[in-house]
């Protein structure tokens, strides 16, 4: 081991201390469209149909008594292809639990099958402001996904439900279309499993409704998720 003078041992070690503690990047601000598309979305639980917010309230119920029992939530958005509807809930589930600062919370997203991330639904999370960077091409893209700057990213490519990076035990399974909450009853490792399916925006695929389609349906999944956090905050 090298020996210093005290005086530069001193400033050395604690040039060391200083280092070690100040995180690698800090995450910036979100970027501005998705904070406004979050807010109008906040503005809109009106429009959440009872019966649903009944399904809503169990996942925040989740939240809640993880967070009491001091352990992470980590949710994963089941449908039948993960190239949709299950993206979407996974990605707006973390900006809405950041949006309501509910710490501890991973999400997650997988099918029954893999296909790949729809690009008509990549599309309607830009248009919502989120920044998507496809970082791997081929069959089945990965994309990274963020809503804020200097964010580590949402890597978002499809998977089978139990296939990695997604957790495999005590995890909550949200089953977002009606199909796979039929064909796939028993999901294993969850602690919970709660079905609140959407409706498929595939229906107007390659129709002049397809943008407007994904745009509400993006705005639908965004504005149950953010009900989701501000239950659980409450």
């Amino acid at each position: 081991m090298k020996t210093f003078s005290v005086c530069g041992g001193l400033w050395m070690c604690l040039g060391a201390i200083l280092c070690a503690a100040e995180p690698a990047s800090l995450p910036g601000p979100r970027f501005p469209t998705v904070q406004k598309y979050l807010e109008e979305r906040a503005g809109e639980f009106d429009q959440i149909p009872d019966e649903r917010k009944v399904a809503l309230q169990k996942l925040a119920d989740y939240v809640r008594n993880r967070a009491e029992a001091g352990k992470p939530t980590r949710f994963t958005f089941i449908c039948t292809h993960n190239s949709r509807r299950s993206h979407l809930s996974q990605i707006w589930a973390a900006a809405a639990a950041d949006f309501y600062n509910v710490p501890g919370v991973e999400s997650f997203s997988g099918g029954t099958e893999a296909t790949a991330f729809n690009p008509r639904a990549i599309a309607a999370i830009e248009r919502a402001g989120m920044k998507v960077e496809k970082t791997e091409e081929g069959k089945n893209p990965r994309y990274a996904v963020r809503y804020r700057e200097a964010q580590t990213p949402l890597i978002c490519f499809s998977k089978v439900y139990k296939d990695a990076p997604n957790p495999n035990a005590d995890f909550c399974a949200v089953m977002t279309c009606s199909q796979a909450d039929k064909n796939c009853p028993v999901v294993e490792g969850c602690s919970l499993r709660v079905a609140i399916p959407f409706e498929d925006p595939k229906v107007s695929d390659d129709t002049a409704a397809e943008g407007a389609t994904y745009d509400a349906r993006c705005q639908q999944i965004c504005r149950e998720m953010l009900y989701v956090f501000s239950q659980a905050k409450e």
